[in-house]
């Protein structure tokens, strides 16, 4: 095997005390992306109506945004073990009684929805702040959250089949149940794996005095989100999120104006494999170029490939377009990554790593809103071109601010003019 991307992963997911911890938060993160769609799915069966569904699965990421801050700094502060310990538990139980338990029109289902997504196991920042405190080299780190990226490509697109494979087999509330079990073991499993020293949070009261306690020297860490890079980090992610809930509105709607919307799934799963395929080629190289530096040139990228879908004429079209253009996507997620890293406190890294994700998930949401709104009267390829336009504008915002994202400890208080 060469010395490319393939054999960086397998050196890093096989190392001693890595390959157990990075297995069970795969297992672990299973449900993330598709349990909106099987909680669809399951009120649907009751025969719920669209709306009572819609109503499930917005309570449910109403939760998650409510919750997982929150989840998050008790993670930072006890460790992991309790906090993946209570909602390992919490969240298939609140899973299983609204398959089982409630049915729609009532007070429970909405109630059990919500319940689950502030139940949710902070799996993932659990997974992304211990990258940042395992003893690794700088590229090796790198290396962990391109890996990253790349797994939430790959769950992104896979996740769903497995549902869909689960649901041959029986019904949706079944097929929920399994899938929101194995990730509630997963997440136990990763609370319990051992790890090296140092690589947990110190608890409040056992930190000495010096570096350990951050830049004010108190015990207890700031948000997030008064560190102006992280601040001005997490306004990037929000408005590069945008275009992505942009064009989800706006693929549906040019396959159907080109024909049927039969290959609508098809043509939308280009982006997820050209994003997955661009990670695997793109980043097979190690840059020696600072990251600070190269992150504005990587969303550069990302914005030019999303005017890629202005040439598009036909759905054919749109799919290579969708291809090229998302090549650079997962490097971009794995920079953010990497970043959050290195510019937010290191008592406060799962509730960062939280932040970031809410930030995507917001500016995502602001995108779907506006192309629905927008839809009607400029048409898919308007959509588009107020994506890239969206795109270009993080662009932008990344180049203002390279300066404050630098690591060390001569930071401008600024962004850059």
């Amino acid at each position: 095997m060469t010395n490319g991307l393939p054999r960086r992963f397998l050196d890093l997911l096989t190392r001693s005390r890595v390959a157990q911890v990075a297995w069970w938060s795969v297992v672990s993160r299973l449900p993330v992306y598709l349990m909106s769609l099987a909680m669809v799915l399951v009120v649907r069966e009751q025969g719920g109506s669209y709306t009572q569904a819609g109503t499930a699965a917005a309570l449910y990421t109403v939760g998650m945004a409510l919750g997982s801050p929150l989840i998050a700094r008790r993670l930072d502060r006890s460790g992991r073990r309790a906090v993946l310990a209570v909602t390992g538990v919490g969240y298939p139980a609140a899973l299983a009684l609204l398959a089982w338990t409630t049915r729609p029109g009532g007070w429970a289902q909405p109630v059990a929805a919500l319940v689950a997504g502030v139940a949710l196991p902070p799996a993932n920042a659990c997974m992304r702040s211990l990258w940042a405190r395992l003893p690794l080299e700088e590229d090796e780190r790198e290396t962990a959250y391109l890996w990253e990226a790349l797994l939430t490509e790959v769950l992104v697109i896979g996740a769903p089949l497995m549902l869909a494979a689960l649901m041959l087999a029986g019904s949706a509330g079944a097929a929920l149940t399994v899938v929101a079990t194995v990730g509630g073991l997963g997440a136990i499993g990763l609370g319990l794996v051992r790890l090296p020293a140092g690589t947990e949070p110190t608890p409040p009261g056992e930190r000495g005095a010096g570096p350990a306690q951050g830049r004010g020297g108190s015990d207890r860490p700031p948000g997030p989100l008064r560190e102006p890079a992280m601040l001005a980090l997490t306004g990037i992610m929000a408005t590069c999120a945008v275009p992505i809930g942009l064009m989800t509105l706006a693929i549906p709607a040019f396959v159907a104006a080109h024909g049927s919307s039969g290959g609508t799934g098809a043509v939308y799963a280009c982006w997820g494999v050209g994003s997955a395929l661009g990670a695997l080629w793109l980043g097979r190289s190690r840059s020696q170029v600072a990251l600070h530096l190269r992150f504005p040139r990587l969303v550069l990228a990302y914005a030019l490939g999303t005017g890629l879908t202005l040439a598009a004429t036909s759905r054919p079209a749109l799919a290579v377009a969708l291809a090229v253009g998302g090549a650079p996507i997962a490097l971009v997620s794995a920079a953010e990554m990497t970043l959050v890293s290195t510019v937010a406190d290191s008592r406060s890294l799962a509730e960062a790593f939280t932040w970031a994700s809410l930030a995507t998930v917001l500016g995502d949401a602001v995108g779907q809103q506006v192309g629905g709104l927008l839809m009607d009267p400029v048409g898919p390829r308007g959509v588009f071109g107020l994506a890239f336009a969206a795109a270009l504008a993080g662009a932008g915002l990344a180049f203002a601010c390279r300066g404050l994202l630098a690591r060390g400890p001569a930071v401008p208080a600024e962004c850059a003019a």
